[in-house]
Order: C-alpha cells, then structure tokens, then sequence
C-alpha cells in the first residue's frame, strides 16, 4: 500500500489537470469531501485538494493545448534531473524538462518506453501527501501498459522498483515496490492493457486508485454529478471491492474499499 513513509521511487504526490476547476472540485468534493486550496498567489492557479485540513492531491486548470484532463501520478527522485536523464537512456521522454518550485521542491513529467505519462517530484520544503492509504485519499497506482516485462525493466532502470506476481483464480497480477523495500511494501501495480476490457484501446496511462467506504455510494454519486461508471463495482477475493470511474471531464480514477491490509 502506498504511505507516507517516501521512498525513492514510491508515489508521493497526484494531481489533477481539468478544463473547469470549480466544476471539477464540486464533483470531487461530493464524492469524497474534499476541498480546495489555493497554493499561494505566485502558484499560476495550482491547488491542493485537502480533506480535513490535509492535502490529499493537487490539481489546476489547464488549457486544451496542454492534452485531455488526466489524473498524473508523480513518483519520489533524489533527484530530478538525474532521474529525467535515466528516462531518456531507458527510451522514455521528458515531456516537462526538471524546474523549481519555489521553497517546495523540483518537478518534471515523463514518459515511459510505451508512452505513459507520470511525474517525479523531488522533495524540497513540500515532502508529498499529508495523507495517503485512508477513505479519500490514494491508495494505490496500477500502470496500463501493452508489454508487462518492458514495463517493468524501464522502472527498474529508473527507480530501482522490484516486482512480485501474485496469483488470483485465471491469471496473475503483477505488483510493484520501491527497492529494498519488500514486497509487504507493494504500492501499484502492472497490468497488460488488452487483457482489461475497461482499459483495452486506450492509450497506456497511470491510473490512480483512492480509497472509499462504499465505491457502489460513489459511483451512483458519481454518475448523478455528471461523471462515467467505467467499471461498476465488483469483488476482487483478497483485495476488496473496486469500481472504475472517469469524472465529467474524462479523467479517470478508481476507487477502492479494501481489504484492512489493503487501505490500512
């Protein structure tokens, strides 16, 4: 499960980019309570969602020229730079070159081999999530992709990260942790996008999970709001109940209520 213990190469941050932040955080906020946080007048629009009064993911309004509204999962690097040049030799992209944010930390969008889109975040005063593995918050990140093995090797060059298969009745799941950290310490997940009828022919992308009491509640919320039930809800034995959803907009997200070891 993901926590706010940062790794290298674990998820810390995740955020949304939407044509319509005040629509988009009325939607969210009904599904999960969040609300929104201006980052500070010299942030360009950026915000935090937060829940309780902690940050559970960041969002902006973005232009049409900046691509379709999507939630970006960013990982932890040491360091940005370093991190976007081992991208670059595992044949991946930098779509956004490393750049300061001010007194936070440093940030930079990539791309893997097959054309994933993720973030790095490099930690500077702002460390990542105030809370994560809870209802409401992320709790865990699965990669669609149309090649496992070539998936796995990239982030292995990148982040070091370790893979474990565990087996469910008619296949395997591949689960994926930061390095040295052990398989307990799983926090996403590899799956083959044509063997996902929910995900087949869409591009390959990261899709982040948050973690609800009731994902059959959100998803009739969900649907009344003006967002899509992608996937209805369903039991996974040993993992819990899931749905996959996309919000008004399009961008697409999960919901998860898990098993206790699952969402902590």
């Amino acid at each position: 499960m993901i926590s706010t213990h940062f790794v290298t190469g674990a998820p810390n941050w995740v955020d949304l980019g939407t044509p319509d932040i005040d629509r988009a955080t009325a939607f969210y906020s009904a599904l999960f309570g969040w609300r929104l946080q201006s980052a500070g007048p010299e942030s360009g629009g950026y915000g935090f969602f937060q829940r309780d009064g902690r940050t559970v993911a960041g969002a902006m309004q973005t232009p049409p020229d900046q691509g379709p509204p999507v939630w970006t999962v960013y990982f932890q690097s040491p360091d940005a730079d370093a991190t976007a040049e081992a991208v670059g030799r595992a044949h991946g992209r930098v779509v956004s070159a490393p750049r300061e944010v001010p007194d936070k930390g440093r940030v930079a969008l990539l791309a893997d081999r097959a054309g994933a889109p993720y973030g790095i975040w490099q930690p500077g005063r702002l460390k990542g999530l105030d809370v994560v593995g809870e209802h409401g918050t992320l709790v865990w990140a699965e990669l669609h992709t149309p090649d496992i093995a070539a998936a796995a090797g990239f982030y292995n060059t990148v982040f070091g990260w370790e893979t474990s298969s565990v087996s469910f009745p008619g296949g395997s799941y591949t689960c994926v942790n930061a390095a040295g950290q052990g398989e307990a310490a799983a926090f996403g997940g590899l799956v083959p996008l044509d063997d996902d009828p929910v995900e087949s022919g869409a591009e390959p992308h990261w899709l982040p999970y948050f973690g609800t009491a009731n994902p059959d509640t959100v998803c009739a919320r969900a649907t009344e709001l003006g967002g899509t039930v992608r996937l209805a809800p369903l039991d996974l034995p040993d993992v819990g109940r899931i749905a996959k959803l996309s919000d008004p907009f399009g961008a697409r997200f999960a919901v998860i209520r898990g098993e206790p070891r699952q969402t902590g």
